[in-house]
């Protein structure tokens, strides 16, 4: 029996993320990985591989990091989780709220999902008001229901549910604007991400925080990818913007399991128990949601980013990155047909056939070429632990593997796959 035979067995999916199933990888994929070490995994072979995956994003300074391990270490000798709330705690609630600057309060919780829901939970509280505003080009908030609703995979979703989550384009303010006075005095919040594959054009971000204002909804600002990337201060820092809400996770804590909700105190106090005879909102209350190696995680994180201004060599480093993708795809004649863009930061690669359609056969093809050479690239993500020696390798494998994706251009990516096609995870039917 194969490792995803026996994962498929017990785990639905096979993995505890959709986007580790065995349908987001070509056929060749490890199956499963046994260790990471700086810009590598391992599978359970000892097979090395260069890793653009980066643990979906959540690790941003390299795997097992010493310093940051150590940092885990030591709070889980001082007994991880406490019957009251921990020292290291409010260490890390001070960290954040005198690192963002609009940022009163925080609400530690383990994933993103949670916090981005208890950020739509404190909207509809201070509102009122039952409607969420969603950006239709950010393709994950939440595995919860007001998110999972308004995508078409809505089996096991009740439809009030489904009703309640509204779409708008990304930088297009007019669509926004349609939905507010189609609904004037029913959207609680509108959430987004400050940016994806793209920058936000013509001062939208600040047009989307205007029209909050003028209709009285909650801005939230989703920095689950954004945060600890653009700057060490997030995406808001970056592109001068304040939410009233903000959501963070994946590269908080280098790997270890923290996110957060946090934003402006008459909001998030909504949650709080000292106001005697308010009504009550039950925020989160989880209890792992403070768990202390992870705290202790986040604030080495942090200090270790300050330190060696790991922001700005995720930007150089990936602008070198795209700039050698793209050279390398005109010199095999393939640059209409792989094409490396995005912000420097967090960049992306697109593959197309010769109609000029996106292809994930020739995605597949190439993913699977490049394991061949010793490089996990389901996307890009990138690390303080990708250096000179790690584009060098890339620049390797990128060389062989764009050979085979010239020839599956001409005479069809079928010839050349070996396996299936990987899927969206986002589709109606398995």
């Amino acid at each position: 029996m194969t490792y995803q035979d026996r994962l498929l067995k017990v785990i639905p999916g096979g993995a505890h993320t959709y986007s580790r199933g065995f349908d987001q990888y070509p056929s060749n994929a490890p199956q499963i990985l046994h260790k990471g070490k700086g810009a590598y995994v391992y599978d359970d072979k000892g097979n090395k591989f260069l890793d653009y995956g980066m643990a979906l994003r959540a690790v941003n300074l390299g795997y097992a990091n010493e310093q940051v391990n150590n940092a885990a270490i030591e709070q889980i000798l001082n007994g991880n989780n406490l019957t009251r709330a921990s020292m290291i705690e409010l260490e890390a609630a001070e960290l954040l709220v005198d690192l963002i600057p609009n940022v009163d309060m925080v609400k530690f919780t383990k994933n993103g999902s949670t916090a981005t829901t208890a950020a739509v939970k404190l909207a509809r509280a201070y509102t009122n008001r039952n409607l969420i505003a969603r950006c239709i080009e950010h393709p994950f908030f939440s595995y919860d229901d007001w998110f999972i609703g308004s995508t078409v995979i809505t089996k096991g979703i009740s439809q009030k549910d489904i009703e309640s989550t509204k779409l708008f384009h990304y930088n297009n303010i007019e669509s926004l604007e349609k939905l507010f006075k189609h609904y004037p005095n029913e959207i609680a919040c509108v959430i987004l991400e400050p940016s994806s594959i793209e920058h936000p054009k013509d001062n939208f971000l600040h047009k989307v925080k205007k029209l909050c204002t003028k209709y009285g909804a909650v801005f939230i600002l989703d920095e689950m990818i954004t945060g600890f990337r653009w700057h060490l201060q997030g995406a808001q820092k970056y592109y001068e913007i304040e939410a009233d809400l903000v959501t963070y996770g994946k590269a908080m804590a280098n790997g270890f399991s923290v996110a957060a909700v946090a934003g402006k105190r008459e909001i998030m106090s909504l949650g709080s128990i000292e106001n005697e005879g308010s009504e009550r909102l039950f925020l989160l209350s989880t209890t792992h949601g403070a768990e202390m190696c992870g705290l202790g995680a986040f604030i080495e994180t942090m200090k270790f980013m300050k330190k060696n201004d790991v922001v700005s060599h995720l930007w150089e480093y990936g602008a070198k990155l795209i700039k050698l993708m793209n050279d390398l795809a005109k010199e095999y004649g393939i640059e209409k047909n792989f094409i490396a863009s995005g912000i420097e930061c967090s960049p992306y690669f697109l593959t197309f056939n010769k109609n000029g359609e996106n292809c994930l056969g020739l995605r597949t093809l190439f993913a699977q070429e490049m394991i061949k050479n010793g490089v996990l690239i389901p996307w890009i993500a990138l690390s303080y632990s990708h250096r000179e020696e790690e584009l060098e390798f890339t620049k390797d494998a990128l060389k062989k593997s764009f050979e085979v994706l010239k020839k599956a251009v001409d005479e069809g990516y079928e010839k050349y796959l070996n396996g299936k096609t990987i899927k969206p995870v986002f589709r109606k039917y398995n």
